[in-house]
């Protein structure tokens, strides 16, 4: 039977009853999938400018200054509101958090759709991003710490697989009435009207789900957090799991771990920096900027404007099924091995479009398709390999004490990288060209690749108790080295 703790910080084993079937499975499962309307509007307004951005610019009279700056403010928005989001699920919950950001996607939606120039586009689109960020930091550690750690990856991952599903949405939704109403003036404003609805379901499904069990023991409302933990557990596994959180919580209390007193503690500092080079590399791998931009690459590659906007798709149908596929590899494989495989290939995906640009000339007939078959690789990669393990091990490295607050600071670094990318993608295509673009992700990648391999730790199979002790006492890192040195 499979055990809560590996025995490398601690001398206290917590064996826990296994997991079994039962309406509380099922209502896990809701729980989740209510959650991950956070991960699907994440999506799909970071996705959905990638298409209105072209009449949006011709309407409003934006210029490639302006045009980056509309498409940055959500960026930079996002970066403030990871790390809002974070330190307000701290201290006001997260649930009620999520319910907030709820709200924010629905009035920075609205907008949007209704302003008339650029200044007002530009709010709407930081209100957007202070959702867009506040979600990515605490739906992910909702979602951790309400799974069973059997299958916390997979449950984890569904919010990154939403996101996905979120922006191939994005990506249809613009296709469709791109090219049914591409002649109206206002085409754009139908596009990102369609975010009210997702916002809506969000907001009125978070008012019947419950709040983190382990955030409730954090706050000492221990009986308000067993009632919870039986509502998804049986209720032997309810009562064992709650006894080990509670063990841990009150250890943390009497070592005063919280906010950015925590990192006084070294392993904390070196976990929260290693937090932070994950998000930060993944962001470099410069898939963002497929997402945001997909259609202008696709014209720079050689298609019409009209086919860049079907063939922009792809990538967003390949993201899905690497999706899929990436939320089952969570239970299968270590997470580092996942993480060093998926860099290994988007960095030679990178390489390859580099050369691809080179060998087939402007106007080669075979150019547009070459060079669209290996962005569709490299989403493809990127989606099955990073991005879910990426988000996966954001929300189960840190202590349950400055778990908001350390996600939220991971999470503002990974979106301050994305929005310069957003910010600078255009001028940088610009400048060197498809090619230089792509041979300076693939340098990137190499580095990215190192630092995986010497400073990531493993955390699959494990409970997000038996991870905090190790990560609180530095075991985790010996545990790791002795992994490398056996080949485990």
């Amino acid at each position: 039977m499979a055990t809560a703790n590996v025995q490398s910080g601690t001398s206290r084993p917590t064996p826990l009853p296994p997991l079994t079937d039962g309406p509380h499975r099922k209502r896990l499962g809701l729980v989740a999938l209510v959650a991950t309307f956070g991960g699907l509007l994440f999506g799909y307004d970071t996705g959905v400018i990638n298409g209105a951005l072209r009449p949006m610019t011709a309407e409003l009279a934006l210029t490639p200054i302006t045009e980056g700056v509309v498409t940055s403010s959500l960026l930079f928005g996002a970066a403030a509101g990871a790390v809002g989001g974070g330190r307000l699920s701290d201290t006001w919950g997260r649930r009620k958090t999520i319910i907030l950001l709820a709200v924010l996607f629905l009035a920075g939606a609205l907008a949007c759709v209704f302003a008339p120039g650029f200044e007002v586009m530009v709010l709407g689109r930081i209100i957007l991003g202070l959702a867009v960020g506040g979600a990515s930091s605490v739906v992910p550690v909702y979602l951790a710490e309400l799974a069973p750690y059997e299958i916390r990856g997979s449950l984890a991952g569904r919010n990154e697989l939403m996101i996905v599903v979120g922006q191939l949405a994005a990506f249809v939704v613009n296709a469709v009435i791109g090219n049914v109403w591409g002649e109206h003036p206002g085409v754009w404003r139908i596009m990102l009207a369609v975010a009210a609805l997702p916002a809506i379901a969000l907001f009125l499904g978070m008012l019947r789900m419950p709040e983190s069990p382990r955030w409730l023991i954090s706050r000492r409302r221990t009986q308000e957090a067993l009632e919870v933990l039986s509502t998804i557990r049986s209720p032997e596994r309810a009562a064992a799991e709650m006894a080990d959180v509670k063990h841990l919580a009150d250890e943390e209390e009497q070592m005063n771990l919280s906010g950015w007193g925590a990192l006084k503690n070294k392993w904390i500092l070196r976990i929260l920096l290693v937090g932070i080079g994950l998000g930060v590399a993944q962001q470099l791998t410069g898939i963002n900027s497929i997402m945001y931009y997909g259609q202008s690459v696709l014209i720079e590659a050689g298609f019409d404007s009209g086919a860049a906007l079907i063939a922009n798709v792809a990538p967003g149908v390949i993201a899905v099924v690497g999706g899929v596929i990436g939320l089952s590899l969570m239970q299968r494989i270590n997470r580092r091995t996942t993480l060093i495989t998926g860099f290994i290939l988007t960095t030679a995906c990178h390489f390859l479009i580099g050369i691809a640009s080179i060998a087939l000339p402007v106007g080669d007939p075979a150019r547009p398709f070459v060079i669209l078959a290996l962005v569709v690789a490299f989403v493809g990669s990127m989606q099955t390999f990073l991005n879910i393990a990426v988000w996966v091990m954001l929300s189960e490295i840190f202590p349950l004490h400055i778990r908001g607050f350390a996600i939220g600071v991971s999470i503002f670094c990974l979106w301050i990288a994305n929005a310069f990318l957003g910010l600078f993608f255009p001028s940088l295509v610009a400048a060197v060209g498809i090619t230089g673009t792509f041979f300076l992700f693939g340098a990137v990648g190499i580095l990215a690749l190192v630092f995986i391999y010497t400073q990531v730790p493993e955390t699959r199979g494990r409970t997000l108790e038996a991870l905090e002790e190790d990560v609180t006492t530095g075991a985790i890192y010996i545990v790791h080295k002795k992994q490398a040195t056996t080949g485990h």
